[in-house]
Order: structure tokens, then C-alpha cells, then sequence
């Protein structure tokens, strides 16, 4: 074979060689991995109020609800109430037929006489017997008769008061029956037993009410609406946070975005439990001057535990944010080694958090910065975007709604931006002897 056939040759192979390595350039594209767009999604610090709340769900009511009912049958023969109507206490609402119960009382009355004519019947007899026993003993002392002639008077004077006693029982029965019948035809008018309103209404005209075995309902009268409760259902791991005269926010359906007041007056100790759940019945004074609240609402209350005005507030999405140790460690490569400063010295920011990582991660290497500076035990580190770049700050956290936390000590002011998330970062595992 000719030098030339074998330089040809030799510049294929180049040739193929080259085009491989294009090729894989071309589809690794290492160059756009270094330009690979970083962006951070941020949350920011407020100034403001913060309430520690529990939340629980309730009804509202009356403070005072009375089922005025009917000792008596008889057929509704007036109606003086309705739904909604305001009544005052001993206005007559209702009345039922007393045809029969004035019979009852003209018996009892007949009843009643009957037994009183027994009596002095019954009287006048005695005290005969007891002149013929009086005549029969002096005539004894005289021996003028027998003593078994004395003993048959003294039997009929004995008989005589037995009598008289037992018609003064049947007199006070008959008029314990009169009376019964006359307290019976009293019940045939229903007044209502407070100031109130009626809420609801369970008979009409012309229908007939039986009370053969209880009492039927005949009104349901709400006294004073002005002034209603709130009886809430609040968990079991809540309830020790509860107090009498605690203050608290509820709202209502039927006026959706307004927050009214109430105060706590008894957190009661008897549990209700539903499918396993335990809770408790913390009862709330609701003033209701306005009248736009009705019993059996559907509540939705706030307790407030504790309230600061004028701080710093974090949004508790940042607070959560927690970057992997791959995360860090790209963040590491990408800022640089020292890092953002921070406590500890150049690097102390990132040894922070590397301390703070999940299990497993390996210390920054010396030249990353000093020695480890774990931040205090009440502290918690965030992160913060200073410029382009990101921070961490050791922070002291106060009070928390559940979406927002006091900020007690730390380098964040209002209208930082607080890292909550980190697109673009690789979370490959890579190795320490890299940087």
C-alpha cells in the first residue's frame, strides 16, 4: 500500500473521530449547563398583627329556649301566637275546648256537696249518740239499768264518730277533685312563661291536642334575642388553651366576609365523642342588638390566644423552605466558596445550613470558610435574597397564626424577599473534592 493510501486513511479516522466528539458536544451541550437559568420563588416580610387563634365550629341559640306545651286534651279553639311574634310573659297565646272540662267541674262540684250533706248527716248522728251514751251512763250510777245496756250506747257513739271521719275524708276528697277540675280548666288557656319570641309553631286552629301520656309542644318561645350563645364543639388538644372571658370572632353564612364578637362564659366539662373525636362545648355570650342573627346558625369561630401588633411577620411558606444538600452544595458552586457572609466568618452562612442539612451530609472542607457556627438552640435558620444572591439568617421565632410568625431577633426587614423555593438547581449527588 502507497504513503499516500495510508495518509488518506489516517485522515478518515481523524475525520470520523472528530465528527464523534461533535456529536456528543452537540447533544451534552455542556456549555448551557453553566447558563442554565436560576430562578428563586420568594415570599415577603410584612409588618403587621399577629393572632394566635383555634378555630371550632358551632350554632348559635338562644340563651334561653322554652317549649310551652299542654297539660290537657282538647281541640285548639284560638290562637294568639305565630311564628316570629313577640310575646310577653302571662300573654294568653293559645286556648283549647273546656266543654269537658267544665263538666268535670260541675261533677266534682256536685261531687263535693254531696260528701259536705254526708257529713252533717254523719255529725248530727254523733252528737245523738253521745247524749243517749251520757243519759245511759248517769242512769248506770242510779243502777236504775244494766251495764251491758250502757256498753251497746257507748258502741253507737263510737260507730257515730267513725262515721263523722269518714265523711269529713270523703268531704276533703271531693274537693281535692273540685280543685283538680278547676286547675284543669285553667290549663285550657296557654300563657306564655316569659318575654319572648315565638319560634315555632306546632298546632293550628280546629286541631286536637292529646296529653294522654305527655306533654305536647305546643309553642317553642326564644327569650331575648338581643342576647344569644354560641355552643362550639373545640378539640380536646385545644380545649386546655381555652379560658372563661376569652375573647373570639365568628362568622356566618348568611353574611359572608363579616366577623362578629363574642366572649367565652363557660368551657363546660362534660365530652362529646363522634366516630372516636372528643371534644368539648366552650359557650360564647353573643350580643345581637342588630337582630341579624337567628337560632341554629351555622358558626364558623376564632379563639384568640394572643395578639402583638406592630411586628415583623414571615410568611411560614419560608420557614419551611429547606434545601437538600445537593441544593446546597450547587448553590456552593455556583456563588462562589465563601458563600453569602454570615455568623462564624466567610462561609459561616452555608455551614450553617450544611449543619442543618439531612443526615448524612458531609462538614464544608476547611477551605470553604472557618470552623462549623451552629446557630442557638431557639434560633432557626431562612433564607433570604440579598440582590441576586441568597442568604441564610439564624432567626428567633415569637408568635404564629398558622400562616404568618412573629419575628423576634434577625437581619430581616419588611419587603425582603424570603426564599421559599430554588428552580434550576441540580439535586445530582456530587462530591466534595469537585470545588
Amino acid at each position: 500500500m502507497s504513503v499516500v493510501t495510508h495518509r488518506w486513511i489516517r485522515r478518515g479516522v481523524l475525520a470520523s473521530i472528530g465528527l464523534f466528539i461533535g456529536a456528543v458536544l452537540y447533544v451534552k451541550q455542556p456549555w448551557r449547563r453553566s447558563a442554565a437559568p436560576w430562578t428563586f420563588s420568594t415570599v415577603t416580610a410584612e409588618r403587621g398583627a399577629i393572632a394566635a387563634q383555634i378555630t371550632a365550629a358551632g350554632t348559635l341559640s338562644a340563651r334561653t329556649t322554652v317549649q310551652v306545651g299542654a297539660q290537657v286534651s282538647g281541640r285548639v279553639v284560638e290562637l294568639d301566637a305565630d311564628f316570629n311574634v313577640a310575646v310577653k310573659r302571662g300573654q294568653v297565646i293559645a286556648k283549647l275546648d273546656d266543654s269537658l272540662l267544665q263538666a268535670q267541674i260541675a261533677q266534682g262540684q256536685a261531687a263535693y256537696d254531696l260528701a259536705a250533706a254526708n257529713q252533717n248527716r254523719a255529725e248530727v248522728a254523733l252528737a245523738d249518740a253521745e247524749r243517749q251514751y251520757a243519759r245511759q251512763q248517769r242512769l248506770g250510777v242510779q243502777q236504775l239499768v244494766a251495764a251491758t245496756t250502757i256498753e251497746g250506747y257507748e258502741l253507737t257513739r263510737d260507730t257515730a264518730l267513725a262515721s263523722v271521719a269518714a265523711a269529713r275524708a270523703s268531704v276533703a276528697q271531693a274537693r281535692a277533685n273540685l280543685a283538680q277540675a278547676k286547675t284543669n280548666l285553667s290549663y285550657a288557656t296557654i300563657y306564655s312563661p316569659i318575654d319572648g319570641v315565638v319560634l315555632t309553631r306546632s298546632y293550628d286552629l280546629g286541631q286536637t291536642v292529646q296529653s294522654s301520656f305527655s306533654a305536647p309542644t305546643l309553642f317553642t318561645i326564644a327569650a331575648d334575642l338581643s342576647r344569644m350563645q354560641i355552643d362550639t364543639a373545640v378539640a380536646e388538644g385545644d380545649v386546655g388553651r381555652l379560658g372563661e372571658g376569652m375573647k373570639a370572632t365568628f362568622t356566618v353564612d348568611a353574611y359572608p366576609g363579616t366577623a362578629f364578637a363574642g366572649v367565652v362564659r363557660q368551657v363546660r366539662n362534660s365530652p362529646t365523642t363522634t366516630s372516636g373525636v372528643v371534644t368539648y362545648d366552650a359557650v360564647l355570650d353573643v350580643d345581637n342588638q342588630a337582630g341579624q342573627l337567628r337560632p341554629g346558625m351555622t358558626t364558623s369561630v376564632t379563639f384568640v390566644l394572643d395578639k402583638v401588633d406592630n411586628v415583623i411577620k414571615l410568611p411560614n411558606a419560608a420557614l419551611r423552605f429547606k434545601p437538600t444538600r445537593d441544593q446546597i452544595m450547587a448553590l456552593m458552586e455556583r456563588f462562589g466558596g465563601g458563600g453569602p457572609p454570615g455568623p462564624g466568618g466567610p462561609g459561616g452562612g452555608w455551614q450553617r445550613a450544611a449543619a442543618g442539612a439531612p443526615t448524612g451530609m458531609p462538614p464544608p472542607p476547611p477551605e470553604m470558610g472557618g470552623g462549623p457556627a451552629m446557630p442557638a438552640s431557639d434560633h432557626e435558620m431562612i433564607w433570604k435574597l440579598a440582590g441576586d444572591r441568597p442568604q441564610i439568617v439564624p432567626v428567633k421565632l415569637g408568635l404564629t397564626d398558622g400562616s404568618m410568625t412573629q419575628l423576634l431577633e434577625g437581619a430581616i426587614e419588611p419587603g425582603d424577599a424570603l426564599i421559599t423555593e430554588v428552580q434550576g438547581v441540580s439535586t445530582s449527588p456530587r462530591k466534595l473534592g469537585a470545588f
